[in-house]
């Protein structure tokens, strides 16, 4: 996976973002890229874009059919699909909203585990690849709420710390096949859902980071991506990757 010329490569949340910065990194080193959004972005070179709702089962499949129709079956994964969870497990109007709250695990959650699932099935039927055997990779997006849950975020902090938890259990599991399993957990970057973070908040955790005193940039995401990639020996890992800042209570 050092080289990943020709490779094929799918990304989640590849219309903006993070998954955007991804795809476009995985294209520059000559992956042939499939990115998958619920609303498709704008044509470029070396990128496909598939229109995907990865919370429902039969759009995965047809949009994973698709990719492989164009590229073959992929060999790397980078899941980026997410939504935002703002709500208190008990606020002023009582407990919380289960629609509301099942909605932000459907997609953040259930959405990664149906995409990574089924990519991962088809990369077990490849054959393997260089002195270690490997088939693929995947890479999933945590964040560092799943360490530092902040008040009002308990839907997307239950979604990111199962998506942590799952990483070395679904690492193990796959392991017997040449299949590695990773994640990242982000901390504030310029994407679509920080704009939803409130000024103050952005404050406070901005002057909290160590060092750059800064929001991440997509790019920041794409090069740890592309290098757990290549690097055969990082396996069933999270890797927080937030300038060094720890979340306070709120």
């Amino acid at each position: 996976m050092r080289d990943l010329a020709g490779v094929a490569a799918l990304v989640t949340g590849g219309a903006s973002g993070l998954g955007l910065a991804t795809a476009r990194g995985l294209a520059a080193a000559g992956a042939r890229v499939a990115a998958l959004d619920l609303t498709p972005g704008e044509a470029e070179p070396g990128i496909l874009h598939l229109a995907c709702d990865v919370a429902d089962e039969g759009s995965v499949v047809a949009a994973l059919d698709a990719a492989e129709a164009e590229h073959g079956a992929a060999r790397i994964v980078v899941n980026c699909a997410g939504v935002p969870g703002s709500m208190r497990l008990v606020g002023r109007d009582g407990p919380v909203d289960m629609g509301r709250f099942a909605q932000v695990i459907g997609v953040n959650l259930l959405g990664t585990v149906s995409v990574m699932t089924k990519a991962a099935a088809r990369m077990m039927a490849l054959e393997p690849l260089g002195q270690d055997g490997e088939r693929g990779v995947i890479v999933n997006t945590a964040s560092i709420t799943a360490y530092e849950g902040q008040i009002g975020q308990g839907a997307y902090v239950a979604s990111k710390g199962a998506i942590a938890a799952m990483t070395i259990q679904a690492a193990r599991e796959f392991a017997a096949k040449g299949v590695r399993v990773l994640a990242i957990a982000p901390g504030l970057f310029k994407t679509p859902m920080a704009s939803e973070v409130p000024p103050e908040v952005v404050e406070a955790i901005t002057s909290d980071s160590i060092f750059p005193r800064r929001f991440g940039e997509p790019e920041d995401f794409a090069d740890l991506c592309l290098s757990m990639i290549r690097n055969p020996m990082l396996n069933g890992e999270v890797i927080r990757l937030d300038a060094g800042v720890r979340l306070r209570a709120r």
